[in-house]
């Protein structure tokens, strides 16, 4: 039985790691249809990144063991982060390390190496990319925290599983407090995905880059480690937010892979709706200079205190 649940546990991370390059490619293909534009292919990340792990590598001489290191910590904080996400289920082996506050310390673990390497080598536009997106974080975070703590407070635990069984079984309704949480919930995962109106993924101009910025001096296996993880974040910020707004489809017992297989279907049909909505969001809007960013996400961490005062005065 132990065996089974943890080859459960191995099977929700693997399906993570298999479907994150594809919500990238569905969210380019629904923004060239939504832009009248010529789509690219459904499996060009995986292409990318195939390409990407067999070419060599080439690393600056004065790059210290961090650089080196970096790629692999994001990626290992990603693939965590993934792991203790309850996507398919909720009582997997690594369920009671799912706390929130843990979960945003894997985001958090993985954006200061990030930085730190970017850093490291000494170029200008590294060094502006790291600065701009700690800059983001540092405003981002709190509202996210804001956001997991509402959904805290209606559990009553901090805990993801917890939080999403609790919300899963309620009755069906629109509750004023969730609503305003999505609200904030959807800015903070544009923010911190480098995502429009914050950052463009497919910009190629240094002076308006914030994510690709930091990704200037890595090539071969290590660019492409750091572009999988980015899928990977992508992904696990989908998932939270479709495990607190749109719980059902969850397996509540994980304990057998057989009982995760239905779960499946569900789960790729909310990520392409979701995909689809945020290729829409960001059809319609437009980058923003980054000295309006603190406007955006203040107003994520104002929705998302507001969430937390709607329940707290009101219960719903």
């Amino acid at each position: 039985m132990i065996g089974s649940a943890y080859l459960s546990q191995l099977l929700q991370v693997a399906l993570a790691l298999a479907l994150a390059p594809l919500l990238v490619g569905w969210i380019n293909k629904c923004r060239a249809w939504l832009s009248n534009r010529s789509a690219p292919s459904l499996f060009l990340p995986y292409r990318t990144i195939r390409k990407l792990f067999v070419k060599d590598a080439v690393v600056a001489h004065n790059a210290s063991p961090l650089f080196r290191l970096t790629p692999y910590v994001v990626f290992g904080a990603m693939a965590c982060a993934a792991a203790i996400v309850p996507s398919l289920a909720t009582d997997l082996p690594f369920a009671r390390a799912a706390d929130a506050i843990a979960l945003v310390g894997l985001f958090a673990l993985a954006r200061v190496f990030m930085s730190l390497a970017a850093m490291d080598i000494g170029t200008a536009f590294g060094s502006l990319g790291a600065r701009r997106d700690m800059f983001i974080g540092f405003l981002a975070e709190p509202a996210l925290l804001m956001v997991l703590f509402t959904a805290s407070l209606i559990s009553g635990s901090t805990s993801l599983p917890e939080i999403v069984d609790t919300i899963g079984h309620r009755e069906f309704g629109i509750y004023p407090s969730l609503a305003f949480a999505g609200v904030a919930f959807t800015m903070v995962s544009l923010a911190e995905n480098a995502r429009i109106p914050i950052d463009n993924p497919a910009t190629h101009l240094e002076l308006t880059m914030i994510h690709e910025a930091m990704l200037l001096e890595y090539s071969a296996r290590h660019l492409a480690l750091l572009e999988w993880a980015a899928a990977l974040k992508l992904f696990n910020y989908s998932c939270i937010g479709l495990a607190l707004f749109f719980p059902f489809g969850i397996v509540v017992s994980g304990g057998s892979a057989t009982l995760l297989l239905p779960a499946l279907p569900i789960l790729i049909v909310k990520l392409a709706v979701g995909g689809a909505f945020l290729a829409f969001i960001e059809t319609l809007s437009a980058k923003m200079r980054i000295f309006r960013a603190p406007e955006f996400l203040g107003t994520a961490f104002m929705l998302a205190v507001l969430a937390m005062l709607v329940h707290l005065l009101l219960g719903s």
